[in-house]
């Protein structure tokens, strides 16, 4: 009898190496995505430092920094009162020498230029609310990829969190033509957390979505380092698309009060 074969995804060939930088879109520079937006300067910056392209994000962020984001998020007392998206877009360009660009507006449709800075090769969803999770994905699939666009929406990496647990997870926008393998079975649609996981639809982060006063209150919603735990590990699966070109897990659960993190295979 033949072993089954290991379910694998091959990653879209022009990431590995691009003619020009992989354009990111990171949505939400709050708790989780102020943390994201240094591991992507730190993927940029070994991305090029090994010959590729690197990449080319934007932030978008709607928010402004409240004395309650202190601590939880990359944010001074200093910065008070600002942008976010702003804040920490010229923070990134002034320490790593890039010229990303904050979007200080919510992700929506563009009604006036439909594709204006709402495509890009990977889009990162670091939203607080699980309809905004939702909305997004809804807009990354209305897109026709097939246009061949250089910025086509290609992957979505969502995360979301309660207090002390979260998901990150790697879905693809349609079909990605795999190669064929006699090693692996290559897998061309990574289905989405609506599609797998719809329980999540419920979760506890939609609840309650009133601001935090202090940051005292904030910390009884959502653990000190469960935002930046799951940073982390969902750059290093960003890290492993570029640095491998193949992926043998699409995500992880982590669960930050008995140190857990369950991988989730193709």
């Amino acid at each position: 009898m033949n072993e089954a074969k290991k379910r694998a995804h091959i990653v879209y060939p022009y990431l590995i190496n691009p003619t020009n930088p992989v354009s990111v879109n990171l949505i939400g520079a709050g708790g989780t995505g102020s943390q994201m937006l240094t591991a992507l300067a730190r993927i940029n910056q070994a991305l090029i430092t090994l010959g590729h392209a690197g990449l080319q994000v934007n932030v978008f962020d709607d928010d402004l920094v409240q004395q309650a984001n202190l601590a939880r998020q990359l944010f001074t007392s200093h910065e008070i009162g600002l942008n976010k998206a702003v804040v920490l877009i010229n923070r990134i360009n002034r320490f790593f020498g890039t010229n990303w660009k904050a979007v200080p507006e919510k992700f929506e449709q563009n009604t006036k230029n439909p594709s204006g800075n709402r495509m890009a090769n990977i889009t990162v969803a670091c939203v607080d609310t699980v309809k905004s999770r939702v909305n997004i994905e809804a807009l990354l699939h209305a897109d026709d990829r097939k246009s061949a666009q250089r910025d086509s929406n290609l992957y979505l990496l969502d995360f979301g969190n309660s207090k002390d647990t979260g998901q990150v997870l790697l879905s693809t926008i349609g079909e990605i033509a795999q190669p064929k393998s006699e090693k692996f079975t290559a897998v061309a649609k990574l289905p989405s957390w609506v599609e797998d996981y719809p329980a999540l639809l419920s979760e506890s982060e939609d609840k309650d979505n009133t601001p935090s006063c202090s940051l005292a209150e904030a910390l009884e919603r959502q653990d000190l380092f469960v935002n930046s735990g799951l940073a982390n590990i969902g750059a290093s699966l960003l890290w492993k698309m570029f640095k491998d070109g193949i992926l043998f897990n699409r995500g992880f659960f982590m669960d930050i009060s008995d140190h857990r993190m369950q991988p989730i295979a193709i």
